[in-house]
């Protein structure tokens, strides 16, 4: 039997925001078991929580971005990828702005954080969705699947016009604390130097530096370090995947595949998930669509 766990102790780090470009402390601090990942954002005149869930996201353009009437947090997926990749279910994240710090541009900083603050087993069981067919959904060319299987399996392909990146992909990577912190914690955001001037119209990525990112040019990878890893793009595209799953708020267990996805496509698949399951929240017992069942279980 699996239980639910939070962080030991409260820790804090500071950075600034990838888009927004202003300077931000974060806050982690443990939570109630059944509490979920919850944001807080201290700044503002009345603190405001906003849960990691579905039904709060409010933009999915470059970044997933959370939002509860005017109060708004964005880039949440590498912290969230850190939290569900080391088994964190339960946290606080009180945050005095609008975005996540990027840090060094993966979830490497705040697999650091956690393992400062230590790991807390909670008495209370984890809820895991365990599927029992398949569900899909796609955008063209473009789709993501979840499939059943035991434990968490992800298998990710991507395909840029550039001679850097290329195809690359991804294959039945099993997502264990372990394998999270090995092959996909460090992968690094990454973007084109043609596109940098648009994204300044738009008034995001501010704060992004060679520092944060990996920067391309027409022609190759910027950096002077280079990659982390040969194929670090599929990698963090696969990180941003276990983030954005994450806001599912249970463990999954299944094969997800992903085909040129984007933070779109995975909470599209997300919404079909919880469609399929029968409501915004799946229940304890089988639901009526057979997609799966919601229960107290280990991850094989």
């Amino acid at each position: 039997m699996s239980n639910q766990h939070t962080i030991a102790e409260k820790v804090s780090c500071t950075g600034v925001g990838l888009h927004s470009g202003t300077p931000v402390q974060l806050t982690l601090q443990p939570a109630r078991a059944g509490t979920g990942i919850v944001f807080v954002r201290t700044d503002l005149a009345t603190p405001v929580e906003i849960p990691a869930r579905p039904e709060y996201v409010t933009d999915t353009r470059l970044a997933t971005t959370l939002g509860r009437g005017d109060a708004t947090v964005g880039t949440i997926e590498h912290l969230l990828a850190a939290l569900r990749g080391l088994g964190i279910d339960n946290v606080r994240v009180e945050i005095d702005g609008p975005e996540v710090p990027v840090m060094d541009g993966s979830a490497a900083s705040f697999v650091f954080l956690v393992r400062v603050a230590g790991i807390f087993e909670q008495g209370a069981p984890r809820r895991t969705l365990r599927v029992r067919k398949p569900v899909e959904v796609r955008d063209g060319d473009r789709w993501a699947r979840l499939e059943p299987g035991r434990g968490l399996r992800v298998s990710y392909a991507v395909d840029f016009d550039h001679p850097a990146i290329g195809k690359q992909a991804l294959r039945g990577l099993e997502l264990t604390p372990e394998s999270f912190e090995a092959e996909l914690c460090r992968a690094r955001t990454f973007g084109f130097l043609r596109d940098v001037q648009a994204l300044w119209k738009m008034g995001l990525g501010k704060g992004g530096s060679l520092d944060n990112a990996v920067l391309l040019d027409d022609q190759e990878v910027m950096n002077r370090e280079g990659l982390r890893w040969p194929d670090e793009f599929v990698r963090h595209k696969a990180l941003d995947l276990v983030g954005d799953l994450s806001l599912l708020g249970v463990e999954l267990e299944g094969h997800v595949r992903v085909h040129k996805g984007g933070h779109a496509l995975h909470q599209a698949l997300v919404a079909e998930v919880l469609r399929e399951a029968g409501g915004r929240e799946p229940r304890r017992e089988r639901s009526r669509s057979g997609l799966g069942e919601l229960v107290p279980a280990p991850i094989a």
